[in-house]
């Protein structure tokens, strides 16, 4: 069976266990795919490309939801962040 690994760094979970911080460093700051058995069992990132993608997320939520504000049919309200 094949599997859509999505990192270009694996590791299998013996050497993630064998050096957590070393499987984290070989990616170089982007994800590693840790294999269970030659299958992808989960992905190891860095913290920083986690809060990097956490703020991504919530930015995509919180522009759907002023698109679905503007949609409405409501006249937008302009004001500065200083009014905030």
């Amino acid at each position: 069976m094949t599997h859509h690994i999505l990192a270009e760094v694996t590791a299998s979970v013996t050497e993630l266990k064998r050096n957590p911080m070393g499987t984290v460093a070989a990616g170089e700051g982007f994800p590693v795919a840790i294999l269970n058995r030659n299958e992808p069992a989960f992905y190891c990132v860095p913290a920083h490309a986690y809060e990097a993608l956490m703020d991504r997320l919530e930015d995509l939520e919180l522009n759907a939801l002023a698109d679905a504000r503007l949609a409405d049919g409501q006249t937008p309200l302009k004001v500065s962040l200083d009014d905030l």
